[in-house]
């Protein structure tokens, strides 16, 4: 017998998938009409390479609608979904038809049998599934075993502090022996509406938008197997699948430079240990990260140009706002005359000032043009102040960096 095929993960999606269902794609569609949006999520996987929107991708572990996504997003790629989720992948189905989905084919199969399909991909997208596998390690060198010379891997897998109040509920439906029926799931939902304010899983109800759907409950509550990594564990896990870390997909939270850790005393220490030390640490002094989201290579290759504003090549580079980027314009510090966030990033305390120089520089940036023309056009009287700033919005979040022309 398969082993797949009575593990619980299996029974457990097919009865409860998730992320819940959508009824249509429409609003995916629609933002994904601006090109500087796929420019942007290319050059944060290839930033040393000249866009291009014909590439592999493998989504592990698709569930509803995840694939669908991007073969709506990137209508000249070729998408493969994967998931032991015969429910999920029906869902999927659904949503090429009703799209015409042409450059989507979905596959029942688990991750750890993923080689099976005798295909390589360029860039593998594996959210939320990981550390749901029996043995997250073997399921990541299987992912490493297709993706190609040159590839990326976009991973995220959950992480511990941030999920205390999950992981306590979890714990308090074992005790009391909760099941996954209607029934208990209905009377469930009631007893975390009556959580007391304290309770740690409050702060994760104020940021999720469906934790109280009822599949995301028993998502969250009464998975059957889950675990979650730190800093300095996750990137153990990389490096004994043969990979190699790349960047944080959203890296501002874990950088000393950024936020309400830059402004004290602390800064000058962190910034001084080693990167992976100064992440550890930028998760213990933050402690409400839930998960990790990290792009990932092969570990038997170079990285390939690194964003280095430090080098020689800056000046050529061409900044591409991110989508969830935005500016405040109304109660800013003196001096500034906006403060740039980013909306994806879930601690507010990572916000960038800009004064009246650097807005002129924002405001020239369209995604076509190198810092070294944008300086010019904004009158900027020497490179240390374009240099600092764009450094700034890449750590920031706010621009994705194309360093395919190399030097100006």
């Amino acid at each position: 017998m398969d082993p797949a095929s009575t593990d619980p993960i299996r029974a457990f999606y097919n009865a409860h998938p998730y992320p819940p269902p959508v009824p249509d794609l429409d609003r995916v569609r629609e933002r994904w009409r601006d090109p500087g949006r796929s420019r942007s999520e290319f050059h944060l996987f290839w930033p040393d390479r000249p866009f291009r929107a014909e590439f592999d991708i493998l989504v592990a572990g698709c569930g509803t609608s995840q694939a669908a996504r991007h073969a709506i997003c990137w209508p000249g790629s070729r998408v493969t979904g994967i998931d032991v989720s015969a429910t999920s992948l029906e869902e999927t189905r659904r949503l090429k038809q009703r799209y015409a989905l042409d450059n989507l084919e979905t596959e029942m199969r688990a991750i750890e049998d993923v080689g099976q399909s005798g295909r390589q991909f360029d860039l593998i997208v594996c959210t939320g599934v990981l550390h749901h596998l029996a043995d997250p390690g073997l399921g990541l060198r299987a992912l490493r075993s297709v993706l190609k010379p040159g590839g990326a891997l976009y991973l995220m897998v959950y992480a511990p502090h941030g999920r205390t109040g999950i992981y306590l509920l979890q714990a308090y439906c074992r005790q009391l022996g909760i099941g996954t029926s209607a029934e208990e799931i209905d009377g469930l939902v009631e007893v975390v509406e009556a959580l007391p304010w304290q309770h740690p899983l409050m702060a994760v109800l104020g940021q999720s938008r469906d934790f109280l759907d009822r599949d995301a409950l028993a998502d969250a509550l009464l998975n059957p197997r889950d675990r979650a990594y730190s800093v300095p564990q996750l990137f153990e896990l990389i490096a004994a699948s043969g990979l190699a870390f790349r960047r944080w997909y959203r890296q501002a939270p874990y950088l000393p430079h950024c936020g309400a850790m830059a402004r004290t005393s602390h800064a000058a220490r962190v910034r001084a240990l080693p990167p992976q030390a100064q992440f550890a640490a930028m998760e213990l002094w933050r402690g409400a990260m839930a998960t990790h989201s990290v792009v990932l290579g092969r570990d038997d290759e170079e990285a390939g140009h690194p964003v280095d504003f430090q080098g020689e090549d800056w000046m050529g580079y061409v900044p591409i706002r991110l989508p969830a980027t935005a500016c405040e314009r109304e109660q800013v510090p003196p001096g500034a005359v906006g403060v740039l966030f980013n909306r994806s990033h879930r601690f507010h305390d990572i916000v960038l000032p800009v004064g009246p120089e650097e807005a002129r520089m924002l405001e020239a940036i369209d995604g076509q043009r190198t810092i070294g023309e944008i300086a010019s056009m904004a009158g900027s009287p020497a490179p240390a102040g374009p240099r600092a700033f764009f450094e700034a919005l890449w750590r920031h979040d706010q621009v994705a960096i194309d360093a395919s022309k190399g030097a100006a």
